[in-house]
């Protein structure tokens, strides 16, 4: 398979801290951008991808990079992976920063900034269940949830994940699901698989972004309908030049990508109809 095609943004500094949750543990993040003084950006809690099991801070640059251009400031999370971490380790470290960035909000975004969750592959998956854990617990609010080519399905047999697959009688995707449920409890668990959950109402609004040839594009289109099924708000869109996705979003490279431009501006125009004035 030749090498996938990723974008880079031009270069931004970035810091990486440790932080210390409520729960008393410690985790890395990575913040991206920065906010003049009186100025108020959309705030975005992220998650790399690498199928449960594998990615870094530094897979996780290139969404970043993208959110930052299209006016954010990012907090992307080192969570821990799996197998030595299943679920629900990660989505506990996951709902610890996102309610560290709230409370942190006004010094990170500005006063009366929003909140989004967000994520690409395995990172789709952990935002969209660190979102419902948001909602089952009312709070923090959010102002929405941004999922790139999800993982969403642990049974890794949809049609689009056989066209990219073949022949094949194993993949990463379904190795990482394996590594990270640790029973067929956790399959059917609304935080572990989202996509399976009952309950739906009360989730913020979704952009749900996938590429034409995209393993994940009918697992990830499949829960956009059933959202909208629910009365939810689903803005989505299959881009036609985003080649080798989920794989182009978590290797980090030199070279142009096609569909860059197209992703900042599905960004732009989600925060734009999402974002409430801020708050006095």
């Amino acid at each position: 398979m030749p090498a996938p095609l990723t974008v880079r943004p031009a270069p931004s500094t970035h810091t990486d801290n440790a932080i210390a949750l409520a729960c008393g543990q410690e985790v890395v993040v990575r913040t991206y951008g920065s906010k003049k003084a009186g100025e108020t950006l959309p705030l975005v809690v992220h998650f790399h991808g690498g199928a449960f099991i594998s990615g870094t801070l530094d897979n996780g640059c290139t969404v970043a990079h993208l959110f930052e251009a299209a006016g954010a400031r990012v907090v992307s999370v080192a969570y821990p992976l799996a197998p030595e971490h299943p679920f629900p380790k990660p989505l506990e470290i996951g709902y610890g920063v996102l309610q560290w960035a709230f409370k942190h909000r006004a010094r990170l975004a500005g006063k009366g900034a929003q909140v989004y969750l967000a994520g690409e592959e395995a990172g789709g998956n952990l935002a969209a269940g660190v979102c419902m854990m948001a909602r089952d617990q009312r709070h923090p609010p959010l102002a929405g949830q941004i999922l790139l080519s999800p993982m969403l399905d642990p049974c890794v047999g949809t049609a689009s994940v056989r066209a990219a697959t073949g022949a094949a009688t194993d993949c990463k995707w379904a190795q990482g699901w394996h590594q990270f449920l640790r029973s067929a409890y956790d399959a059917v668990h609304p935080y572990a698989v989202p996509s399976a959950a009952q309950r739906l109402a009360g989730l913020p609004p979704t952009l749900m972004l996938v590429g034409q040839d995209d393993p994940m594009r009918d697992e990830a289109l499949a829960y956009a309908a059933r959202l909208e099924a629910a009365g939810l708000s689903v803005t989505r869109h299959v881009f036609a030049k985003a080649q080798q996705w989920p794989d182009a979003l978590l290797a980090p490279d030199t070279r142009p990508c096609p569909c860059a431009k197209e992703v900042q501006d599905q960004f732009q125009r989600f925060f734009a109809t999402t974002r409430c004035p801020p708050s006095p």
